[in-house]
């Protein structure tokens, strides 16, 4: 998708930032998975907003998707050994399901890739749902490595997958 403008979200977008991952809760319910199957996390979200690290991708002047790109390395899954500075780290990434398949969260990761690598990162790491197999695989097939499963019984997350962060095409405008 090469006409993607990304840029951070203001904090009157809070609603629009939710709206894009209450639609993807929903799309996940439709198929089954339990994933994202609460309210979102109005707090973190608008403390993401207030740091500039939660961010939307536009269409013109319509948002499509959003992605959340800062250092913080969950400690119940990243751990020293890790080097926990070499990276940046995707949460709540959701893309408009009526533009699923065409490109936007390929480019969302190619742009946080390229993020990375400006900040002088070595990795772009996130984690995913453990159970979501079909998730599991996108990332791979977008250059995702999977490092390992943290299985802890209070927590549905923990696959934990990094990719390099270098200079990539397609990232779209920031």
């Amino acid at each position: 998708m090469k006409d993607l403008f990304i840029r951070p979200a203001r904090l009157d977008e809070l609603s629009t930032v939710e709206g894009l991952l209450r639609e993807a809760s929903a799309w996940l319910a439709s198929r089954g998975i339990d994933q994202w199957q609460y309210p979102p996390h109005r707090d973190r979200i608008t403390e993401a907003l207030i740091q500039g690290v939660c961010f939307l991708a536009f269409e013109g002047d319509d948002p499509i998707a959003t992605i959340q790109v800062d250092d913080y390395a969950d400690p119940e899954f990243w751990t020293t050994s890790d080097d926990l500075d070499a990276a940046l780290y995707v949460h709540r990434m959701a893309v408009s399901r009526r533009l699923a398949g065409s490109g936007v969260g390929v480019s969302l990761l190619n742009w946080a890739a390229k993020r990375a690598a400006v900040q002088g990162k070595r990795w772009l790491r996130l984690d995913a749902w453990k159970d979501n197999v079909g998730l599991h695989e996108y990332y791979e097939r977008n250059g995702f490595t999977l490092l390992r499963i943290v299985d802890l019984a209070h927590r549905r997350s923990g696959a934990l997958f990094q990719r390099a962060a270098i200079e990539v095409p397609d990232i779209g405008s920031w």
